[in-house]
This record gives structure tokens, C-alpha cells and sequence, in this order.
């Protein structure tokens, strides 16, 4: 038997602490712990649910919560049987001796017969686990409901009934899900009905807050009428954080209406957010005010909140404080405290309460406390618990406390799949450690569940303090606070500054009533925005011709010595200042951008952050170019001058981006903006100069387009151009000035692969937030969709797809409410033929429409074939392309036949079919089971491959980025002998140890060092950087890893190459285990002949006029992803190298080249043999853990 009720402590349990709890409480938790005890011993006489039963002890194996989610999202979920039955076949070959009889025969089929029925073998699997779950969820159908309902009223309990169904994406289908909703309020068997806000209006933009309420009460408003003449309850139901608000709003919007006053209506909150308390004070003193004008009382119906793992998630990915207590105890502690202050005769009058939950000593204390308050007449407390769960439990208490009230979800057995995130909370909650339900079917025969229970509820029941004020939400992110406070003072040395460790800057919370009005003051200050004009018109005026250029260049260069021997500190620290100003300046930079460009505030918000996240990352990347251990006896050369020519389509970011990894490098620039995005160009650099960037050190050219931006970049003076726009523009470049120091991030074809195994609803949320955000205009938006297999012909994924784009709010962003704003250049031919031509074979699902204003409604077009132009062309407009295939390979060849590599993305569940698309699809940055576009710095470095990427650039926001703005030279050769006693050759791979052996007897003392250090600092950089994926981040719910893959390149070796540097540079690629191909002017050694080619290195001798003609062939060729390495004699520089092997490719962007001198700087010198790959992979299913990408990345 349970061991006897300790006497009450002064001193909370488990911790050494006074008890804040009142005597007349503690002595009620006394009460109530006898009257737990008394159920529990009660509860043993009476019948279990045999399924319940069954879950519970599959649930309590440590494997049992991952079979269990896995089953259900694997085998249950797929509308392809097939797929179903694949999954099962996997299933069956792992551990199942935890499994109940039925299960286990079941996957023991699995492993069989499924091979040769796995469609027969995997409906006969599912409708064994239905049978688990089927007291979870019930049958909608009007033959099923009726008797289900019946069923559960036999015992005197009152029924809540809540539909579930498919996410709801669009205004289709949240009338029909209304209309669903509708019908069961007017049913005669159901008179209590929980409907969300989010189930009947559909996804918005959150920070159009004002326009969603007045939306949700004029679609709810209705549904209220019809419960109200039928006699049925509606609860208003909320499960995320950023529903808070939004649903109290709503539900007190509704009841304040004339005709809805004497109608009692219900809401939720949750104890487990600490914003409860006040929330519920502000519904009492609402509904006592409409009380006392004669309405009728609401309920509010009190549960410990059942979305913890998805709040945890939402707070990891954009950073913010948790939404919830920090532990269970102190959520415990908050329901109780909710209950005591709630459950008096005064409040009760106006807001009657619903005691939720299944904790059998809450109940009970809740109990205790009804009769204390004298509240056990009258229905001021009812006791709700969940359907199918406990039902031992639930017996016992329905015998005292008259009835229950029962939550019980229903849906059509057709659509089970979408109770699949209801089902894995409900996993959750029976396997936690932490939760009541874990030990629900142990309690009565095990004593120490009892005590571990008892032991909890008095824990958290001494921390319970009625005097205590009332706790304020975690949340305390304020822009409005922000703007008002500025940037600061500057504190702490240059070194201090410079030296702050990175964190990613969170984007804005609209779930905060502080930020709402924020928002709300700037998209009022867009119409009349004139921010940056000024700074654009005195720009233009004094680049009024090319001798204005040349006089900007010459002063721009004769401050670069200043600001480069101010030294990498230095800079740092004001790089560090710079991000502070923008993240002061937030709000007048959104308001700057939705003015100029049409940018959605949703859409500009993380831009500002990403753009301070570039001043953070590149000011810490900097101090590396100085750091003698990273740089390994090499030399960071900055150009005294960068141009920086920006896009207009994120105008914030990328600009801020450039600027800065420029600055950071030691050189000057200039910001040369697309014509479209120039006062967003003059407010970042007034931000610089206002941070301590001089003014001769950074310049706005806010020119148009024309002889005097064609000047600029093609300038003498200028060492380096950063260009993020299209391949035609990088094209256009290189033809005025072949030997353009050009980097590029440039176009991008952007598909989206949907398997049969795919979560259709999260599918289609994603494919049309990457296709239609900020009007498809983004360089990394989806514009192609390819369904593969049963995706393709599933009538669920296209009728979503349709109703979700053609919801979707088209406003100018003015309108909080926008999530569709305009297109920038509304008279781009190619824009248009992507919104008006029809390709053969092709038709509109969902036509576009011009609504005037650069405002276009989305279009959605099928019938998309391989090779066509829509298939191949980038179209910067809010148009969607959908290509159909049979098989995944099929898929990831129509990805790769475009001329780019920029961003992709996989929709799948099976981890097979995560192995093939990582091992060959063609893109620099990927994206799983989540949106393809919003890249944040350092989490996902973001550059392509192919045409997406020009010159010897890497990814922005990433680790090597900086390298590429200046020239990496020696810093010294040796100096003596190889150190003696090195571990290198246990080191060394077997090509790179022969290629050493091949050489390094003939070499002096001080290149026989340079080589050994150099081999040596490669191998310990690939083992700790190159030669795995590393994750920065270590989120929970997110993988994002930075991997490098084996490049093609070809290395020419000029004649009086050194054997040392030639050696150094191979060894490198082939420890990269890419193809390279060698090109030497004479026969090398036998002996190194005899290591390159077993090493795998094509070796061609070609006299200079020979490879001369050969790298203008490759120029000429149009292949693409064309990497050549150029090394000499080490009296020739690698500016001549570069100025004659540019002449030869005439400028080719195709051509990357690396001419610079050899060094033993691994990062250098490996990176023209691999190529950057950022992966981010979703890693949980509704908040559960799920590494898909275990064992791949």
C-alpha cells in the first residue's frame, strides 16, 4: 500500500526553501491527497480499457514513444499504400518484442507478406492500431458518431466535442470546415462543441492583428448564433502562444454583441504559460462587467496546456525566451494558483470554471477546494477530462463529483491521417516521465507511483503563494522600447567590442501587444515615407559623370591605408557598433523598405536582423585575417576599394552584408544599389557613418543605371565587385571589363520535391510560403513544384495548393494584413511572360490577376514538362510551375538540368529518399521539410552552385567568405628543417603521402618545411572542418549543417612552377576527392608521374599557347561550375596570372579563377576543390524529436 501522508513541512518538499503555501491550502492538499488515495484504490475494482491498456505498456519501453509516433506517421498517415507498406517492411525489421500480440503479428507480416501484398498487409497493420488509439479518437461519420456518442454519455458524462481535419490553409477550407462544425452544433446529440479561431479564418499575416479579429468574430459570429439557438455550448479553444491574444479578442468581440448577451460561451487557458493569470483577471473583469449589464457568464476552461513541445520549438528557431514555465513543477504550481484565486463565489458568478486535466491529485484538490469555497452547487466547477484515457480514473471521480465533462475529438475515419498531431501529443503526454499519465496504469498496484505522484503535487503545491503578484510573461521584447532607447552608450575596450560573441538577432515577436503597436505606427508612416531621399538626390548630384567617379575612387583610396591599419580589432568593434545602430533603427528601416521595394513587414523584419547578423558575423571573421594560427604563415592582402551593387529585392540585408564583410576585410567601398532600392541604400550607410564608419571610407552611389554605375564598376581603382543580382547582370559585367573582380551571387531555378511520403499539409504550407512570399521575388523562392509518384496525382495536394495561394492577402504593405505585396518591377518582360504565357501542354489551376499597383494575385500553373521554358527560366513574380514524374530520380534530374544551384528543397518522411536527394541534387543551399527561402547568417551560409555563383566567391554569412575580398599571400617560407617527431604521416591520406614521397627528397630545407606544415595544417583542417558537416547551432529541433562537397577543377602549373607548390596545391585537391585534371607544360618526374596518376589526377602536357587556346575553349563551352587553379614561377604574381588567364576566357562568369599565390593556408587552398552545401533539416513531428538525417549529414 501507498506509505502514509507525511505531516506538512515548513519547507517546501524536495528543496530546502520556506513554504509559501497557506496553512488552509496545504491542509486541503492534505484533504486531497487522502481522497487521491481512496480513488486510486477504488479505481482498481474497475474495468481498464483494453486498448488504453495495450498503448500505456507499449508506451512505458524506452523504443515505445518513437515505435509508436513512427507507426503513426509512417504506416497510418500515407494515403499511398504502398508507401505505407514500405514503411511497415522497415518497421519490421527492427525491435518489436515490446509490442502487444496483435502489433507484433501485424509487423511480423510486415516483414513478410508485405513484400508480396504490402497494400493488403499494411490496411490490415493500420486498423490493428486504430483499435489502439480508437478510444483517442472518434468516428465523425454520421453512422459512426451517433453510436460513439451514445456510448460515451451511457455513464452520465457530458460530451465536448471538437472536429478534427486537414490543416487549414486556405478560406475553402475553412468554410468547409465551419460548415462541419456547424453541423455538429445542430445536431440533437451534441450540445457542447470546441472550435479554434485558426480551424475557421484560415493562416494570416500575424502582424495584421486588428484585421484577423475583426475576421475571426465575422466568421465565428454566425456559428455562435446557430449554438445559441440550438442550445449548444461553444468553447473557444486556443493551442499556440501566438493565439493568446488573437483568441481572448476574438471570443470577448463575439459576446460583446447586443444579440449575444444573454449566451454563455466558453474559452481556454493555459496554466502551463505564466501570461494566464492576467489573462484570465482580464476576462473576470470583462465578464463582470457584462454581467452586471445583464448577460450571461462565460467559462473559462482551465487545462496545463497541451503544446509544450511546439512552443519549445518556436522559441529555439527564432530565439526567443520560452512562452512557458521552466519546468513542470512550477506549471503545476501556476494551475493551482489559478484555481485558488478563480474558484471563489464573487468570480464564479461571472466566469464559471472547467477543472481540465487528468492528474488525479489536482482533481481531487479542486475538489476540496469547491467544497472550502462552498461552490458545490449551482455548476460554478465542472471536472472535464480527456476521452479513452484512465477510464478506471475517470469512474471513480464521475461517482463524486456527479459527472464529467469528456473531451472528445472526432474525425472522418477517411481523414484519419489528420489526427496524427492531436495523436502524438496525446503519446507524448502517457510516456513523459514527468507527466501524471505515465504512471496511470502502475498507481494502483505500485506504491512508489503513488509516492513519486503525492510527492510532485505537494511540491508544487507548497510553492503556491495567494499573495504573490501576478507573474508576467517571459516575453518581454519591446521595438517600441528599443526605437526610444537608441543604441546605447559604447561600453568596454575596442577588444571587448570587438570580441562579443555571436548570436543570432531574434526577429520581431507580433505575438507581443508592445511590438503590434509598432508595427502598426511604421505600415502608417509608409504612404507618406520620404526617409533616404534627401541622401539619394545630393548621391546622384555629385556622381554627376565619370570624373566624379574617379574622384570618389582616388579619396576612397587614399583612406584605405588609414582604415586598414587601424587593425582588425578596431574595425571589429565598430562593425559590432554598426549592428547596434541597425537593431535601433529596425522600425525606420522596415518603413524604408516597404515604402521603396513593397516589402510585407514580415517580409522586412528579418532582413534588419540578418543585416545586423552580417555586421556581427563578418566583425568576428575579421579578427581571424590577423589570427597567425588561422592564416598558417600566410598574409591577408585587402584591395584598398569594393563596390558593393546590391539588389532591390532585399534591399536591407544583402547591401548590409556586402558593406560590412568589406569594411571587415580593411577595404573601403562604395554601395552601388539597384536604381529601385536606392533611399533603403542611403539609410543603411548613414547607420554606418552614424556607428563610426568615417565617411571617406564608405560612399553611397545612389545612380541610375547608365555610363556612370558602368564607370564605377568597371574602374581601374576598384579591386573587388560584389554583385547579388541575376547571371545576365554578372554577364554584362565581365564584357565591359574581362578581368572584373567579380563575386556574385546570382540567379536561381527553385524547385520543391513533394514525395508520397510526404506530410501533404506541411507540404503545401511550405511550398506556398516559399513560392509567393514578398510576391515570389526572392533569389531563393520556389517557382517550381515537382510532385512525385501518388503526390502527383493526389487530388488533397492540388485542391490545397490552389485554396492556400488564392487566400492569400494581396495588399500594399501599408496593410498590416498583406502577405502578398508588390511586384518592384512590374514591367519585367520576363515577370510578365511568367504571369500571362501559358507554355504547350500547360494550363492555369489558379490564374493570375493584375489588380493594378504592381499588385498581382499568385498563379498556379500544371502540366510543366522537363526542358520547357518554365521549367528553366527564373521568374521573379508571384507564379508557381508544377511538373509531375514518376520516380524521385526523375525529380532531382529535372532539378539539376537547370543552369543553377541555389536553393532546393525535399518534402518527405523516409529517410531513403532523404539519402538519394542529398547524395544528388546540385545546390548550395537545402532545405527539408521546411520553407526554402529565409536563410540566416551563420545558420545557413547562403551561395549557390553552377550560374548561381560567379567567381571565387563562397557563402555569404559563412565562415570563409572574407577570404575572397583580398589577396592571401606567404608569409614566409620555412626556415629549417621539418619538424622532427610530426605526426603528418599517420596523418596523410595515401594519394597525399605519395604525392609528398614523389617530391620531397629533392626539395630544399625551406620548402620541404613549407610543404610539411602545409600537408599537416590540411589534414587537422579537414579533420575538424572540411572533411565532415559541422552544425553551429546545436538547435534541437533543426539541423543545419555546413558539409563540403568534392569539386571538378583543373589545376595548370606554368612552367618554373615549384615542385613544392605544385605538390601543395594537388595534395589538397586530391584530399578534397574531387576530379582534377593537371595541366603541366612538361612531363613532371617519373616519379611524381607515377603518384599523380594513382592518385587519380588526368594529367595533360600542354605547351602555354596549347592551354591557352584550351581556357578559352572552356570559356567558350557554357559548362557549367568550372573551377581552374593557376600556380607559376613565385616571381609572377597572381594579378598577372589573373589579368592573362581572364583575357583568354574573355571574362567568362563560368570560369572560376583562382590565381592567387600558393600559401599553406588550408582554407585557401582547399576551397577551389569543394564546394560549400548548406543542409537544414526539420528534426521533430509536431515538437517530437525526429533526426531524419541520423546517420546522412
Amino acid at each position: 500500500m501507498p506509505t502514509p501522508l507525511p505531516q506538512p513541512p515548513a519547507t517546501s518538499p524536495e528543496r530546502d526553501a520556506p513554504r509559501t503555501c497557506p496553512d488552509e491550502l496545504w491542509e486541503l492538499g492534505a484533504r486531497a491527497v487522502e481522497r487521491a488515495r481512496r480513488w486510486v484504490e477504488e479505481s482498481a475494482d474497475e474495468p481498464t480499457s483494453r486498448s488504453a491498456e495495450l498503448l500505456s505498456r507499449i508506451l512505458a519501453d524506452p523504443d515505445g514513444l518513437e515505435f509508436t509516433t513512427r507507426f503513426v506517421d509512417d504506416v497510418v498517415r500515407p494515403a499511398d499504400l504502398d508507401v505505407a507498406g514500405a514503411a511497415l517492411a522497415r518497421m519490421a525489421a527492427g525491435r518489436r518484442s515490446f509490442l502487444p500480440g496483435p502489433l507484433a503479428a501485424a509487423l511480423g507480416l510486415g516483414g513478410a507478406a508485405s513484400r508480396l501484398a504490402p497494400r493488403a498487409v499494411a490496411s490490415a497493420a493500420r486498423r490493428v492500431f486504430r483499435g489502439i488509439v480508437g478510444d483517442l479518437v472518434v468516428d465523425a461519420t454520421d453512422k459512426g458518431l451517433g453510436p460513439a456518442l451514445a456510448r460515451l454519455r451511457a455513464d452520465g458524462n457530458r460530451l465536448n466535442v471538437n472536429l478534427l481535419g486537414e490543416a487549414v490553409l486556405g478560406e475553402a477550407e475553412a468554410a468547409r470546415r465551419l460548415e462541419e462544425v456547424s453541423r455538429l452544433v445542430a445536431r440533437e446529440d451534441v450540445d457542447y462543441v470546441s472550435v479554434k479561431v485558426s480551424a475557421v479564418t484560415g493562416p494570416h499575416n500575424p502582424w495584421g492583428f486588428e484585421e484577423v479579429v475583426a475576421h475571426g468574430a465575422e466568421a465565428l459570429s454566425p456559428l455562435y448564433r446557430l449554438a445559441r439557438d440550438h442550445g449548444t455550448f461553444l468553447n473557444l479553444d486556443m493551442e499556440d502562444y501566438k493565439d493568446l491574444d488573437l483568441t481572448i479578442e476574438v471570443f470577448t468581440a463575439i459576446l460583446s454583441q447586443p444579440d449575444l448577451a444573454d449566451y454563455g460561451a466558453g474559452i481556454v487557458l493555459q496554466a502551463y504559460l505564466p501570461d494566464s493569470p492576467a489573462a484570465m483577471e482580464r476576462l473576470q473583469v470583462w465578464a463582470a462587467r457584462r454581467a452586471a449589464d445583464g448577460g450571461a457568464p462565460i467559462k473559462v476552461r482551465l487545462v496545463k496546456g497541451a503544446n509544450l513541445s511546439m512552443e519549445r520549438v518556436d522559441a529555439e528557431i527564432h530565439g526567443w525566451e520560452p512562452t512557458t514555465w521552466p519546468t513542470k513543477r512550477a506549471t503545476d504550481t501556476n494551475y493551482k494558483r489559478m484555481l485558488e484565486r478563480a474558484m471563489t463565489p464573487e468570480r464564479t458568478r461571472a466566469v464559471r470554471l472547467g477543472v481540465a486535466g487528468q492528474n488525479l491529485f489536482d482533481i481531487a484538490f479542486a475538489v476540496e477546494l469547491r467544497a472550502a469555497r462552498g461552490l458545490e452547487e449551482g455548476g460554478a466547477v465542472e471536472f472535464e477530462m480527456l476521452s479513452g484515457m484512465a477510464t478506471d480514473l475517470q469512474a471513480v471521480v464521475r461517482r463524486e463529483v456527479g459527472h464529467l465533462l469528456l473531451y472528445v475529438p472526432v474525425v472522418d475515419p477517411g481523414e484519419f491521417d489528420v489526427a496524427i498531431s492531436y495523436l502524438v501529443r496525446r503519446l507524448e503526454e502517457n510516456a513523459a516521465p514527468e507527466n501524471f499519465m505515465s504512471g496511470v496504469f502502475d498507481i494502483a498496484s505500485d506504491p512508489a507511483v503513488f509516492d513519486r505522484e503525492r510527492d510532485r503535487f505537494l511540491a508544487s503545491l507548497a510553492d503556491v503563494d495567494p499573495a504573490a503578484p501576478l507573474p508576467g510573461p517571459n516575453r518581454a521584447q519591446d521595438r517600441l522600447a528599443e526605437a526610444a532607447a537608441g543604441p546605447g552608450e559604447i561600453v568596454g575596450t575596442a577588444s571587448e567590442r570587438a570580441r562579443r560573441p555571436f548570436a543570432s538577432t531574434p526577429d520581431s515577436d507580433p505575438a507581443l501587444a508592445a511590438n503590434r503597436r509598432w508595427a502598426r505606427a511604421i505600415a502608417a508612416s509608409v504612404p507618406d515615407s520620404t526617409r533616404g531621399a534627401e541622401a539619394v538626390r545630393a548621391s546622384a548630384a555629385s556622381l554627376a559623370g565619370p570624373d566624379d567617379v574617379d574622384a570618389l575612387i582616388a579619396s576612397l583610396a587614399g583612406a584605405s591605408a588609414a582604415w586598414r591599419g587601424r587593425g582588425a580589432v578596431e574595425r571589429a568593434a565598430v562593425l559590432q557598433r554598426v549592428g547596434d545602430v541597425l537593431a535601433a533603427r529596425r522600425g525606420e528601416l522596415i518603413e524604408v523598405a516597404a515604402a521603396e521595394t513593397g516589402k510585407t513587414i514580415d517580409q522586412a523584419d528579418p532582413e534588419v536582423s540578418e543585416a545586423v547578423d552580417f555586421c556581427r558575423h563578418y566583425a568576428e571573421l575579421s579578427l581571424q585575417l590577423e589570427d597567425p594560427t588561422f592564416m598558417c604563415s600566410s598574409r591577408f592582402e585587402p584591395v584598398e576599394v569594393t563596390v558593393v551593387a546590391s539588389p532591390w529585392n532585399f534591399p536591407l540585408a544583402i547591401p548590409a552584408g556586402g558593406v560590412a564583410a568589406a569594411l571587415a576585410s580593411g577595404s573601403t567601398a562604395v554601395l552601388k544599389p539597384a536604381p529601385p532600392a536606392r533611399r533603403c541604400a542611403a539609410e543603411l550607410v548613414r547607420a554606418f557613418h552614424d556607428a563610426g564608419v568615417p565617411e571617406d571610407v564608405l560612399a553611397l552611389a545612389a545612380v541610375e543605371d547608365g555610363e556612370v554605375s558602368r564607370h564605377l564598376v568597371v574602374h581601374d581603382g576598384v579591386g573587388r565587385v560584389i554583385l547579388t543580382g541575376s547571371y545576365d547582370t554578372a554577364r554584362l559585367f565581365r564584357s565591359w571589363r574581362p578581368d572584373m573582380r567579380l563575386l556574385g551571387e546570382t540567379s536561381g531555378k527553385n524547385a520543391m520535391i513533394v514525395t508520397p511520403s510526404a506530410d501533404p499539409d506541411l507540404a503545401v504550407r511550405d511550398v506556398v510560403s516559399s513560392a509567393f512570399a514578398h510576391a515570389g521575388q526572392k533569389c531563393s523562392a520556389a517557382s517550381l513544384l515537382i510532385l512525385v509518384g501518388s503526390a502527383g496525382r493526389s487530388p488533397r495536394i492540388p485542391r490545397q495548393l490552389v485554396d492556400a495561394a488564392s487566400s492569400l492577402r494581396v495588399k500594399a504593405p501599408s496593410h498590416l494584413d498583406s502577405q502578398v505585396g508588390p511586384v518592384v518591377v512590374p514591367d519585367d518582360p520576363k515577370a510578365l511572360r511568367g504571369l500571362t504565357r501559358l507554355g504547350e501542354g500547360e494550363h492555369w489551376v489558379l490564374t493570375p490577376e493584375h489588380l493594378g499597383g504592381g499588385l498581382w494575385r499568385p498563379g498556379i500553373r500544371v502540366g510543366v514538362t522537363p526542358g520547357s521554358e518554365f521549367h528553366l527560366t527564373e521568374y521573379f513574380a508571384p507564379v508557381l510551375g508544377v511538373m509531375r514524374v514518376d520516380t524521385l530520380q526523375e525529380a532531382i534530374e529535372a532539378v539539376n538540368a537547370t543552369d543553377y544551384g541555389l536553393t532546393s528543397g525535399l518534402q518527405t518522411l523516409d529517410a531513403d529518399e532523404l539519402a538519394v536527394w542529398l547524395e544528388g541534387v546540385e545546390a548550395g543551399n537545402l532545405y527539408v521539410n521546411r520553407s526554402i527561402t529565409g536563410a540566416i547568417v551563420r545558420r545557413q551560409p547562403f551561395g549557390g552552385w553552377k550560374r548561381s555563383a560567379i567567381g571565387s566567391t563562397t557563402k555569404a554569412g559563412g565562415p570563409s567568405y572574407l577570404l575572397g575580398l583580398g589577396e592571401v599571400v606567404p608569409a614566409g617560407r620555412g626556415g629549417g628543417r621539418p619538424p622532427v617527431g610530426s605526426d603528418l604521416r599517420v596523418r596523410l591520406s595515401s594519394g597525399v603521402g605519395a604525392l609528398y614521397d614523389a617530391v620531397r627528397s629533392g626539395l630544399g630545407h625551406d620548402d620541404a618545411a613549407f610543404l610539411h606544415e602545409a600537408l599537416l595544417a590540411d589534414a587537422r583542417a579537414w579533420e575538424s572542418t572540411y572533411g565532415r558537416g559541422r552544425d553551429v547551432t546545436g538547435l534541437a529541433c533543426e539541423r543545419n549543417v555546413l558539409r563540403y562537397r568534392p569539386a571538378t577543377a583543373v589545376v595548370r602549373a606554368e612552367p618554373g612552377t615549384s615542385p613544392a607548390d605544385l605538390v601543395r596545391v594537388l595534395a589538397a585537391g586530391v584530399l578534397a576527392g574531387g576530379t582534377i585534371g593537371l595541366s603541366l607544360a612538361e612531363q613532371p618526374p617519373a616519379g611524381l608521374r607515377g603518384a599523380l596518376l594513382d592518385a587519380g589526377v588526368d594529367l595533360d602536357i600542354e605547351a602555354p599557347a596549347v592551354w591557352e587556346a584550351r581556357l578559352a575553349d572552356l570559356g567558350a563551352s557554357g559548362e557549367l561550375g568550372l573551377r581552374v587553379r593557376i600556380i607559376g614561377p613565385r616571381r609572377q604574381s597572381g594579378a598577372e596570372r589573373w589579368r592573362e588567364a581572364s583575357r583568354a576566357t574573355s571574362g567568362s562568369p563560368d570560369v572560376a579563377l583562382y590565381t592567387g599565390a600558393v600559401t599553406g593556408n588550408p582554407h585557401c587552398e582547399l576551397l577551389p576543390f569543394v564546394r560549400e552545401q548548406s543542409v537544414t533539416v526539420t528534426a521533430h513531428r509536431f515538437g517530437t524529436p525526429l533526426d531524419l538525417a541520423a546517420g546522412l549529414l
